[in-house]
């Protein structure tokens, strides 16, 4: 199994890979969101490949980035992932009222999130919450509340990350999502751990081989 300890460069950021990869063979290592978040992992390519990435301590991939180049084939090895859509709800309007009126809504606000088990991240008057079930569910919970002067639609999760610390991009996309039964990430020896999310508590379980 070929092992990737460096990123080359990203094919969506650079302009000069860009070119280079224009015409390129492309081979995908698709990360869910979880994954996304580590420095040592195992996956596998859309071709079925497998592959295991050794990055330095806390760094991370990110979308576009180039494990390997092949001038001679024109193939290249590059990293994809697909970031879940993110629920923004808009406080602004609400934002000039009365202290007391402010209080009162927000704390409607919270309860209704909170009773739904949703994380969420608060930054100046916006409220970030991943997608954890169906889009359907999430606005029809929103819808229920009637909440007055405070608007909410979902954004993709890739037009969100220029405004979030790391801290909080792995709060939106690294325990939100419920469709990660297994991550295999390499420790420090060379032994894989097996890590178990439970989306119902959030707990993850860990495991070594």
């Amino acid at each position: 199994m070929k092992m990737y300890t460096e990123v080359l460069g990203n094919m969506l950021t650079n302009p000069i890979w860009s070119g280079k990869l224009k015409d390129a063979t492309i081979e995908y290592l698709e990360l869910d969101q979880w994954t996304a978040q580590k420095s040592r992992f195992i996956v596998k390519s859309n071709k079925g490949t497998e592959y295991g990435v050794a990055l330095k301590r806390h760094s991370q991939v990110e979308n576009g980035d180039i494990l390997e180049y092949d001038i001679t084939k024109n193939k290249a090895v590059v990293i994809r992932i697909e970031l879940k859509p993110v629920l923004i709800i808009n406080l602004e309007k609400i934002a000039g009222q009365k202290p007391e009126e402010i209080i009162r809504r927000s704390i409607e606000l919270g309860h209704a999130i909170g009773n739904q088990h949703w994380p969420a991240i608060v930054k100046g008057t916006k409220v970030y919450v991943p997608l954890t079930v169906d889009k359907k569910v999430m606005l029809s919970v929103m819808d229920t509340h009637h909440f007055e002067d405070i608007t909410y639609e979902f954004q993709p999760g890739q037009e969100i990350i220029p405004f979030l610390a790391p801290h909080e991009i792995r709060k939106l996309f690294g325990g939100a999502s419920q469709d990660i039964p297994h991550v295999h990430e390499t420790g420090h020896s060379g032994e894989i751990h097996h890590h178990e999310y439970n989306p119902v508590n959030g707990t993850i379980h860990h495991h070594y081989n």
